[in-house]
């Protein structure tokens, strides 16, 4: 049986829950993730001073967290700096939104070169600030950060469901191969 003959017998239906199921633990973790960013605050006015540190150091090997960069609740900055706010929060309103765009058993994407663009008003905005040609503030380090992690959400979320699918398949096509060649009693 061909690896497109294969395809074909596919129960659709279950290839869409798996495409949900994919779908819905990436939108729990891009939220969790977003979730964590944004309480530390609250963290630490709640006295939790132990695990607002930790999560500060988790984050610590993700961004820079320059106190002057990062948005503040109650005099507390966030876990992230704005421009990484702003990439995980495009990337879970996009995962977020992404079904009522297209279906998520679409495992296609748009041409990379729509993702690199994204990454080019990041580029700029963080260009012209390290050669000191302007100085850019919260609104455009948010900004830019959540087009590029909206876009990136457009790449990352069909390709783990397309990973999955494969996966999927592999183990069930083995599971049929195992079954044709055990012995019949």
């Amino acid at each position: 049986m061909s690896a497109a003959t294969r395809f074909q017998n596919t129960d659709h239906s279950k290839m869409g829950s798996a495409a949900f199921a994919v779908w819905l633990f990436v939108l729990t973790m891009a939220l969790a993730i977003l979730i964590a960013v944004v309480a530390v605050p609250f963290i630490q006015i709640q006295g939790q001073t132990g695990l607002a540190a930790a999560i500060y150091r988790a984050f610590s090997y993700l961004c820079h967290q320059i106190p002057e960069r990062s948005f503040h609740l109650a005099g507390h900055p966030f876990a992230v700096c704005s421009r990484c706010t702003g990439l995980y929060a495009g990337f879970a309103f996009a995962t977020l939104g992404l079904p009522l765009a297209r279906s998520l058993k679409r495992t296609d994407t748009p041409h990379v070169i729509w993702l690199l663009l994204s990454g080019v008003p990041l580029a700029i905005d963080f260009g012209l600030t390290y050669f000191e040609i302007w100085q850019n503030n919260h609104f455009t380090r948010v900004a830019t950060g959540a087009l590029f992690g909206a876009v990136a959400a457009i790449y990352v979320v069909p390709g783990l469901i397309e990973l999955s699918s494969n996966v999927q398949r592999r183990f069930s096509t083995g599971r049929e191969k195992e079954e044709k060649f055990r012995p019949s009693r």
